[in-house]
């Protein structure tokens, strides 16, 4: 009969748990949770026995997690996390305020999208504190696994994604091929994707989705894809470059729309246009979502179709 770990387990064992993986020592972790190192070492065993399996392999550096130990580390730091941001929420209504929500965004959908729908929860919730991280796809979906954010819009990059979260597509994500105002290419009348080979680029790295139509792209052209290259994590950053040189860049439309009204940018019209999939609202299966989270998810779908119609 299998024992029910949860009517043993404390949320100082869970701490400790994730000191000892973020610390690597039992000194360290002892000295990071203000205990002793015989008490971490006694509370340790006492966890061990608990899970009937060792979660620790005693090295002479360090302590390195087990198979089961990094399955348990990522459970206990996500339940954590859940505590943190429950207790967070429960003083602040206590006092009078209406809590926080943590939303993940893909850089295409928060200028826009994103944007206006917090802006509409804001004036419809003004005390409601609401925290907005702006990342990939795979971040976002890595913070919503680890409960550090309520949801996310995004996309799913990797199949065993469905399995961990739902997903409720939003709106198309269209790219367009930027560069500075005043760029050599700006009168020359360029079409194919093919004539930009040779030209340099601000690229993403080649795990972005963004990268992979683009590459995608060149190869259907049958040409060699670009050589001249920055790669760049940040949007920003690839902004930046796009302003100060003849680098051209791939970003989205509702991005580099601010940049094009302002005069700084311009988009070269090449045909066929590049899309990526569709981007949406996911969610951690089976677990639901508070009050405000709910009703920002039905301004999102509001401001979405509000959105396909135009």
């Amino acid at each position: 009969m299998k024992r029910d770990i949860t009517a043993q387990l404390k949320i100082r064992h869970m701490s400790l748990i994730v000191a000892l993986a973020d610390h690597g020592t039992t000194h360290r972790a002892a000295d990071a949770m203000n205990m002793t190192q015989s008490t971490a070492s006694k509370m340790l065993r006492d966890v061990e026995d608990i899970f009937e399996s060792s979660l620790f392999e005693r090295k002479p550096r360090g302590l390195i997690p087990t198979p089961l130990g990094e399955f348990v580390i990522a459970n206990v730091r996500a339940q954590l996390s859940r505590l943190r941001r429950f207790s967070d929420e429960f003083h602040a209504r206590r006092s009078g305020g209406y809590g926080t929500l943590s939303i993940g965004a893909i850089t295409g959908a928060a200028p826009d999208l994103v944007a206006r729908a917090v802006a509409e929860i804001k004036r419809k919730r003004p005390q409601l504190m609401v925290e907005l991280h702006g990342e990939t796809s795979d971040g976002i979906l890595d913070q919503l696994e680890g409960s550090l954010i309520d949801l996310a819009v995004g996309r799913f990059s990797d199949e065993r994604q469905r399995s961990k979260f739902t997903f409720e597509p939003l709106a198309e994500e269209r790219l367009v091929v930027v560069a500075r105002s005043g760029h050599p290419l700006e009168s020359a009348g360029v079409t194919r994707l093919a004539d930009l080979a040779n030209c340099a680029w601000a690229l993403q790295p080649g795990t972005n989705p963004s990268r992979h139509v683009l590459d995608a792209a060149f190869d259907h052209e049958r040409v060699r894809r670009p050589t001249n290259t920055i790669e760049c994590s940040s949007i920003l950053l690839i902004l930046n470059l796009v302003q100060v040189s003849d680098a051209l860049a791939l970003l989205p439309e509702a991005v580099i729309e601010a940049y094009e009204k302002a005069g700084l940018f311009i988009r070269l019209p090449i045909r066929p246009e590049i899309r990526l999939a569709g981007f949406g609202l996911v969610t951690r299966r089976k677990e639901p979502l508070g009050e405000a989270a709910m009703e920002f998810c039905d301004i999102l779908r509001a401001r979405a179709r509000r959105q396909i119609r135009t």
